[in-house]
This record gives structure tokens, sequence and C-alpha cells, in this order.
């Protein structure tokens, strides 16, 4: 399913089960299993804020964990019902909070095909930012990031990462021009990841 790169203790002690001991764990009943001989080797970018452009609210919580009120905001009448999560969900604050076992197979991608392959649910790892489009992301959240990516490089085989928009063009356009991907490369712990294009 996924593999241990690293066994040296500083990396056994960073994961449990797939679970990142420095988020905050917030359990999500939308996952579910890998197909079996999985190797997860993407990462996908997305972004997101309940309602679009409002931060700081436990909406996101609440819809990864299919407790959001659908009658609290015109808005969400027009996700009434999805079910959906990601593995990570970075806060504007620089907040982490995860929500599937990055060993199980969260619902962010949506259909989707990427590296010749579609389905990317299942071989990923999704990470939501808290934020729009159009916003500027803050630097908390790209420290935060920073460190999420390097965790994750230690004990996956990670070899692309990509926006949502990439792996579902036309489609979806997060997380959108206002995200620094020029940033991401300047990390040397994931220097050898793919970017796109």
């Amino acid at each position: 399913m996924t593999k241990q790169t690293d066994e040296s203790p500083s990396h056994a002690t960073e994961w449990s089960a797939g679970w990142w001991h420095e988020a905050q764990r917030v359990t999500s009943p939308n996952f579910g299993p890998r197909p079996p001989g999985t190797v997860v080797d993407l990462v996908v970018i997305h972004s997101i804020s309940l309602p679009p452009g409002v931060y700081g609210g436990p909406e996101v919580q609440q819809l990864f964990t299919n407790t959001l009120d659908w009658d609290a905001h015109p808005y969400f009448q027009s996700i009434r019902g999805m079910e959906v999560s990601s593995h990570f969900y970075l806060q504007r604050t620089g907040a982490i909070l995860q929500f599937v076992s990055c060993n199980d197979r969260a619902w962010h991608a949506g259909r989707s095909h990427y590296r010749g392959r579609d389905n990317c649910n299942d071989d990923s790892i999704g990470i939501e930012l808290e934020g729009t489009d159009e916003d500027r992301f803050t630097s908390s959240q790209y420290e935060s990031l920073h460190r999420l990516c390097r965790a994750i490089s230690g004990s996956y085989q990670i070899r692309h990462i990509a926006g949502h928009e990439h792996i579902a063009p036309g489609r979806k356009t997060d997380p959108g021009p206002a995200f620094e991907w020029s940033e991401l490369t300047q990390w040397p712990e994931i220097s050898g990841w793919r970017f796109p294009g």
C-alpha cells in the first residue's frame, strides 16, 4: 500500500498508521481503502473556504465530517449532501488538521487524470489550503505546507505534486493563480518531485 522509505527513529516517531503527529486529528468518515498494491506517489494541492472567501470558521471541518448545517448559508444548498474529505487542511493561521490517514483513500480529487492515470484519489495525498483562487495564501500556510511536505517526503514515495486544476482541468481551478508554486521549488526536501508543467 504505502511503503515507509525511512525507518530511522526521527521518521518513525512522526507518523502512526498514516497519521502525522504534528497535525490535529479530526476523523472524517469519508474515506476508503486504497486499491491493492497502490504506491502513493502524488500530492494534490487544493484550496477551499466555506462560504467562499470567508475564513476562520468551522464550516470546512464540518463539511469533511458530514456535520455541516446545509441551511446555515444559501451557498451550502449548492453542495448539499456532498461527502468529501482531504487528508490535510491548512488554515490561514498555519494550523494543520488531518482528517484521513495517508494510508487510506480520501475523497478529494473526484473525477481526475494525471501522469497517465485516472482516479487520483487512489494514489495521492490531498492537502487543502484555506483560501480561494484569487486571495494570496499566508506565509504561515507556506511554512506549514513546507513542514508537511518534508514529513511526507520522508515516509512516502512521492514523485509528483500538482494542483486540483491540473488533475481535473476544465472542472476545477484551485488552488489558482494566487498559489506560489515557485515558493515550493525552493524547498530542497522536495526537489526531486515533478511539478506541473
